[in-house]
């Protein structure tokens, strides 16, 4: 057990690593964020079961989401396994599977046709065009880049992310909006949602001007962010075609138990089932 701290040189193997297993950049983001907080928490002491263990009653004390904590456990347990420091791995919280959603959290369809439309009178058609893009495809605001000019032209993006490649098809609609917006801006090739100076928009980018719609199209700020439109896109296939592992492929998901997460409705919508059922007499 002895010497195991966290150095900095490690930090940086374990980044390098995570690279070479051609994680995504923002998965590298988030496994390392992680790890510096539990860096910071051990502030120099020696890394043992018993302090991961701490690490872990102390983020159940400050109230954090349990999904939230599983998440960092499984960048330490990564991080340890790298290291060969198996023994310091720990378990994860259980967690009863949740059967439906805060209707405070969900976005509901007319909600993003405000915000679609929020966008328009305030001249901004790219957010415009963004929001639908998302959520006319179920695409991450991550594989917007995809999004290109050649793309569209073909009605389809292929999408390489996390060592997967998958198909997304882009409807006709959409397709005449989005190339309609590229003669406009005189866009002729490659990505189509831009900065000024040219660079992909940011998801950073995005989630701000988001934000900045809520007010005027009245809906919750909380609700506002672009990997919601990927939420109601699942919701609204599933609720026309019934086919949760159609909709996985689509959504480029390994696990159907993923694909569940998107679809789950919220506790109003159970509710409304329930008095159909007619089983009270």
């Amino acid at each position: 057990m002895k010497g195991r701290i966290l150095t900095s040189k490690a930090v940086q193997s374990f980044k390098k690593y995570l690279r070479e297993e051609e994680k995504s950049a923002n998965t590298i983001e988030k496994y390392l964020r992680d790890v510096r907080a539990f860096t910071e928490y051990l502030g120099g002491a020696e890394v043992t079961k018993e302090a991961v263990i701490a690490y872990k009653s102390k983020l159940l004390a400050e109230n954090y989401a349990v999904r939230s904590i599983n998440s960092m456990l499984a960048s330490l347990n990564s991080l340890f396994a790298f290291l060969g420091w198996t023994d310091c791995r720990v378990k994860s919280i259980k967690l009863q599977r949740q059967i439906y959603c805060p209707e405070e959290k969900e976005l509901t369809k007319a909600e993003y046709m405000r915000l679609v439309n929020t966008a328009k009178q305030k001249g901004n058609e790219r957010l415009n065009l963004i929001l639908q893009t998302i959520c006319g495809t179920g695409i991450r605001v991550s594989e917007l880049q995809y999004i290109t000019v050649e793309a569209v032209k073909n009605g389809e993006a292929i999408v390489s992310l996390k060592g997967k490649t998958r198909s997304v098809f882009i409807v006709k609609e959409l397709q005449k909006k989005l190339l309609r917006y590229t003669a406009e801006q005189g866009i002729q090739s490659g990505f189509i949602f831009v900065t000024k100076t040219g660079k992909p928009m940011s998801r950073t980018n995005i989630w701000r001007e988001m934000k900045g719609l809520c007010k005027q199209a009245d809906v919750n700020p909380q609700k506002v962010f672009p990997h919601n439109l990927r939420h109601l896109f699942a919701r609204v296939f599933y609720g026309i075609e019934k086919d949760i592992a159609k909709l996985a492929d689509i959504l480029g998901h390994s696990s159907i138990n993923t694909t569940r997460i998107y679809i789950i409705s919220t506790g109003n919508e159970h509710r409304r089932r329930m008095e159909h059922m007619r089983l009270i007499l």
